[in-house]
């Protein structure tokens, strides 16, 4: 606590504290010193320091208001709030180091020494050495100065203060490591009303002391709900590492800034905040929906929502500056604030590349399926390429199942209102679709014409980036996955799904445990997973039966037909080649492979004709077929063995 005993106090104009440790400093001179030095510091001394150490408690000159508020809020003695002067005038006049330097003889040092600063009249405290008084009292514990000159007896240590925090004693913002100050514009993501709303809110009920938990999908958003909250609150968002937290709370106060930690934390996973050293202002923490956040106050939880159809118009609108086209998007994509920012930036680059200043709809479908893909990469293939209805060759029984797939995908958003309120329980805006049969009938093509007439991008979940031996950290890379594809409005594609979502076992060896657990996982994760997931499998009795349950339609892919087939050939063809009709005919008659193995015996055929520089002619489609049945470990029909 700041103490001055009794010395009178005199009206007098106050000082600035700097001045007055460095007029404290001359008393420990001879009275006959005529060294530059001296005749420095002697030049501060204008009356009784202490008592003009008094006047500038009382009635302090602008300058040192954020100091005395510091040592107010830390409650820091008067011996300590001289000391942060003295250290931070060093850090600004050479002049100082020069004389502490002079002072401080024959040790020497440019920084105060702690006994220098025990040399000060007037300011120890009854029974305890004013070293131990410095060492023991907030300044030192809380990060404002700092001992340097380890090894030394602790006379002979010295002083210094970080340089972020001289800077906000002299009002100016200094850089904390590995911390941010603000948002950048280019990552500013515009939030909606509803957001606003409830962070006033939470604004109101977040105390000193107290932790907000963020969790967001992406971490933009989830800075951009920070920096809003730190405005409404009157703070300004500090983002920070949690390694770099030493000294780091007097910063924080000076600046009146709001500590953000971003954190990645994984299903099952439990993160510890360490407690800010002397900050005793409400804290932030930015994180996705999994796992937990342990602090040592009080914690809230807020999960950013989805926005509304209109406030996605009025983000749209934002966006990418065309009404029609937001009114279009809002209604068809559930995108979270931030990926509409950020679909709204890549579609104005897009836009910019073929000559125009406004982003049409297929620059904004360019944007989403082949743009940024929001790190899904690492666990999962995007399959970029565009696939049409004429590419798409299946039975008219299961076009009519896909063409009701993808009205279920456009309507999902809206799809239970005005319903009745069993129906609404629970409720969740995802779709789950199997796609069953052999192998080479068209399952895969048939998500990327889904995905092509949803405008959305599609990506193949790669299992082998997913899958660990580790115990956890499967379920960890599956929730990382499904967090970054329900925020970024992508398909997923799980290919031979029956490996991952497959029957659950009797337990006879700890590894049955483990994979049971994973299994678990994923049941009750896709079942709360809002974005669109397909998977393929050869056979659905492969399939837990709780699963199964939570898909929303199984479509089966059934080998072609005779029909189906000639659509095939043609269609992998083209109009590269001399086939007749009845050709074709023959072709679609016997052969009885689906149109993966189609396109195979199509390529290599293509080989044969570019070497010999003409079209496909029937005899490469047999040479063909016999390599891919070959393949199969089966013989070409006999009725092709021949050629007419």
């Amino acid at each position: 606590m700041l103490d001055l005993g009794s010395t009178p106090a005199r009206d007098r104009p106050a000082l600035r504290m700097r001045d007055i440790a460095l007029a404290a400093l001359a008393t420990t001179l001879p009275a006959d010193d005529g060294a530059p030095e001296a005749r420095f510091l002697q030049s501060y001394v204008t009356e009784s320091w202490p008592v003009a150490l008094e006047n500038a408690l009382r009635d302090p000159v602008a300058a040192d208001l954020p100091l005395l508020a510091l040592a107010d809020e830390l409650g820091l003695t008067s011996l300590e709030v001289l000391a942060i002067a003295l250290a931070a005038a060093v850090e600004e006049d050479a002049m100082v180091g020069r004389a502490l330097i002079y002072c401080q003889s024959p040790l020497g040092g440019s920084r105060p020494t702690l006994a220098l600063l025990a040399s000060f009249p007037s300011l120890a405290s009854e029974g305890v050495h004013p070293v131990d008084v410095l060492v023991t009292g907030a300044a030192i514990r809380s990060g404002i100065l700092r001992l340097i000159g380890d090894g030394k007896p602790l006379p002979e240590q010295a002083l210094m203060i970080p340089p972020p925090i001289r800077l906000a004693l002299s009002d100016l913002d200094g850089k904390w490591p590995e911390t941010t100050i603000g948002l950048h514009d280019e990552q500013a993501v515009p939030l909606p009303p509803s957001i606003a709303v409830e962070i006033e809110r939470y604004a109101r009920s977040l105390q000193s002391g107290h932790t907000l938990v963020i969790r967001a999908g992406l971490l933009e958003e989830g800075r951009a709900a920070a920096a809003l909250l730190g405005h409404t609150l009157g703070m300004r968002p500090a983002f920070m590492e949690i390694t770099q937290l030493a000294g780091s709370g007097p910063w924080l106060f000076l600046r009146n800034l709001l500590p953000v930690f971003c954190l990645e934390i994984g299903p099952g996973e439990r993160r510890t905040l360490p407690p800010l050293p002397d900050y005793r202002g409400p804290m932030v923490v930015v994180c996705g929906p999994e796992g937990s956040v342990e602090t040592n106050s009080l914690a809230l939880n807020w999960f950013l929502p989805t926005p509304s159809p209109s406030e996605r118009a009025t983000l749209w609108k934002i966006a990418v500056g065309n009404d029609a086209m937001a009114q279009e998007l809002a209604h068809h994509h559930r995108h979270s604030s931030g990926r509409i920012a950020r679909l709204g930036r890549l579609a104005y680059r897009y836009s910019a590349q073929r000559g125009s200043h406004h982003p049409n709809m297929g620059d904004v479908v360019l944007a989403a399926r082949q743009g940024d893909s929001m790190g899904l990469e690492t666990l999962a293939q995007a399959l970029r390429d565009d696939v049409t209805d004429e590419a798409l060759v299946v039975p008219d029984t299961l076009r009519d199942d896909l063409e009701m797939l993808y009205l279920r995908c456009r309507t999902r958003d809206g799809l239970v209102d005005r319903l009745g309120i069993s129906t609404v329980t629970r409720y969740v805006p995802g779709v789950r679709a199997l796609f069953v049969g052999p192998s080479g009938t068209g399952k895969t093509l048939a998500a990327g014409w889904l995905a092509t007439r949803l405008g959305l991008p599609l990506f193949r979940v790669d299992l082998a980036a997913v899958t660990s031996k580790y115990i956890g950290e499967t379920e960890k890379n599956l929730a990382q996955l499904l967090a970054r594809a329900e925020q970024s409005e992508v398909v997923l594609l799980f290919d031979e799904a029956d490996s991952m979502f497959g029957k659950r076992t009797e337990i006879k060896e700890a590894n049955d445990r483990f994979a049971n657990a994973q299994t678990n996982y994923l049941l009750q994760r896709i079942e709360n997973y809002t974005g669109i997931t397909l998977l393929t499998s050869n056979s659905r009795a492969r399939f837990d039966t709780a699963f199964t349950r939570r898909l929303d339609m199984i479509l089966e892919f059934p080998q072609p037909g005779p029909t189906e087939r000639r659509r095939l050939w043609q269609a992998h063809l083209g109009e590269g080649h001399t086939l007749k009709p009845k050709e074709l005919n023959r072709l679609a008659a016997t052969i009885e492979l689906g149109g993966g193995h189609i396109r195979n015996a199509v390529l290599a055929a293509a080989v044969l004709a570019h070497e010999a520089g003409r079209p496909i002619a029937f005899a490469d489609l047999l040479i063909g077929l016999s390599l891919e049945y070959r393949k199969l470990g089966r013989q070409l029909p006999v009725e092709l063995q021949v050629v007419e």
